[in-house]
């Protein structure tokens, strides 16, 4: 999996707890570093390095990049394998990246899997669109999204706080575009469509969760690239914020959330008590 490290150190910091909490021991983990984080995030970095359960390793470029040209240059490198990329301001809940993995598994046209999102655009929960605080914890948002049925609808495009790349299928659409787009947003949305037009699917994870607090955003003139490549994006973006395909599964996530925690602790220890 790939990591950007970003500027927030905090954010940062959060995201390697989480990782190292919620991902299977063993897991490779490159944080590509595009000059970006500081002292005291080279600092959390090497601290983390030095004591993760993952198979971690760190880069760093002597002078950065575009956003999009990083991206590309990483994705590059890992030739076509799976690529699962989390933002780095981002935290995942336990299982999510066993739950991508899982969604890559059940059909090999699905192309990019987006788990949900506190701040995930059309992947987001609780409402479409919307970037809203969490009242739950991550342990119990991972474990309602197991519950949930794995039918992984499609989305309008991948979302940046977490997605999981078939190789194949990023390969053959000749991966990122970092000659048209500045950002990880606009180039993945990009890519997303590009994957679609060969016969790909991007699709929800419904049954993984990762929290994030700010949406990613395109730079400067990258969506008048896209709308002047994809001249129907901004309706199609558009009809699924308002028609919202994915509202049943959104409830049925409330439901299901609001159900465990309504549980007294510990109440599978008394599930077989008569």
């Amino acid at each position: 999996m790939l990591v950007p490290v970003g500027t927030d150190e905090d954010a940062l910091d959060a995201c390697l707890a989480a990782l190292d909490a919620g991902t299977p021991a063993g897991t490779r983990v490159w944080l590509a570093d595009n000059a970006q984080a500081g002292p005291r995030g080279v600092a959390l970095i090497e601290g983390w390095l030095a004591r993760t359960r993952l198979q971690a390793a760190h880069t760093r470029r002597a002078a950065p990049l575009g956003e999009a040209a990083h991206m590309d240059e990483a994705l590059r490198a890992c030739a076509d394998a799976d690529v699962a990329v989390l933002a780095s301001d981002a935290a995942p809940a336990p299982g999510w990246l066993e739950r991508l993995a899982e969604c890559l598994a059940r059909d090999p046209a699905i192309a990019s899997a987006t788990p949900w999102s506190n701040a995930g655009e059309a992947a987001a929960w609780p409402r479409i669109g919307e970037i809203a605080a969490l009242e739950y914890p991550s342990p119990l948002l991972a474990q309602a999204c197991a519950l949930l049925p794995p039918v992984h609808p499609e989305l309008p495009a991948a979302v940046g706080h977490a997605v999981l790349l078939r190789g194949r299928a990023r390969v053959q659409a000749g991966g990122l575009d970092a000659a048209s787009y500045r950002s990880w947003y606009a180039a993945l949305i990009d890519l997303s469509l590009r994957m679609a037009g060969l016969g790909g699917r991007n699709v929800l994870c419904e049954t993984a969760f990762v929290v994030r607090a700010v949406e990613g955003a395109p730079r400067e003139g990258d969506m008048d690239a896209l709308c002047a490549r994809w001249p129907a994006w901004h309706a199609r973006i558009a009809h699924c914020l308002m028609d919202d395909p994915q509202r049943a599964l959104r409830t049925r996530l409330g439901e299901e959330l609001a159900q465990l925690a309504r549980l007294p602790p510990q109440a599978d220890l008394f599930a077989g008590a008569s």
